[in-house]
C-alpha cells in the first residue's frame, strides 16, 4: 500500500510539473518574490518526484555501481572545503535531520548500520543526481524562453538542494570506506 501511495504522489508530481513548466510563459515575471517562489516550487516538484520513488523502491539499483565509487577523494574534500558543505550538512542537523529517531533510521551504530548508512546515501544521491540534472535543463529552457530571472533562483535552488547533498552523500561514502579499511568491516 505504501509503495502504490509514494508511486501516485510520484506522478501527482510529475503531472504538475508538466503543467507548470508548459505553462511558465504565462507567469507574472516582475516581482521577485514570486521568482523566488516558483524556483523554489520548481525544485520541490521536480525532487519530490525522485524522492517518493526513492521511499518506495531500490532507485539506487538503476545506476552502475562504479556510478557511486568515490575516484578522487581529494577532490570530493576540495569541493566540499570550497562550497562550504560542512555548513549545509549542520543546517540540515538543525532542521529535519535533528530528530534522533529519523537519523537512525540511516545508521544504528551497528556494523550492519554502515552498509545500510552507504545504501540510504547512494538512494539520496541517485534522486538528488537526477533532480539536478532535469532542474538544470529546466533552467537552461527558462533562459532560452526569456525568462532569466527566473532561471537565477531555480538554478540557485537547484544548486543548493540538490548538488550540495550530491557532494553530502559522496563524502559519507568516501569517510564510511575510510572507516571501513581502516577497522576491515
Amino acid at each position: 500500500m505504501k509503495k502504490i501511495f509514494l508511486s501516485i504522489a510520484s506522478i501527482f508530481l510529475i503531472w504538475q510539473s508538466y503543467l507548470l513548466i508548459t505553462q511558465i510563459h504565462n507567469l507574472e515575471t516582475q516581482y521577485w518574490g514570486s521568482l523566488i517562489f516558483v524556483g523554489w516550487i520548481i525544485n520541490m516538484f521536480v525532487t519530490g518526484i525522485f524522492a517518493f520513488v526513492g521511499f518506495a523502491f531500490p532507485t539506487e539499483r538503476l545506476l552502475p555501481k562504479s556510478y557511486y565509487q568515490v575516484r578522487q577523494p581529494k577532490q570530493i574534500k576540495k569541493w566540499f572545503k570550497t562550497l562550504r558543505v560542512e555548513g549545509f550538512r549542520k543546517f540540515l542537523l538543525l532542521t529535519f535531520w535533528r530528530n534522533k529517531n529519523q537519523q537512525k533510521r540511516y545508521f544504528d551504530g551497528t556494523k550492519a548500520g554502515f552498509d545500510n548508512f552507504v545504501t540510504q546515501s547512494k538512494k539520496s544521491e541517485f534522486g538528488h543526481f537526477l533532480s539536478f540534472i532535469i532542474i538544470t535543463f529546466i533552467t537552461i529552457y527558462l533562459i532560452t524562453i526569456g525568462l532569466w530571472k527566473l532561471a537565477i533562483p531555480t538554478i540557485l535552488f537547484n544548486i543548493i538542494g540538490n548538488f550540495y547533498p550530491i557532494l553530502l552523500q559522496r563524502h559519507h561514502r568516501m569517510r564510511i570506506e575510510r572507516i571501513k579499511n581502516r577497522f576491515t568491516i
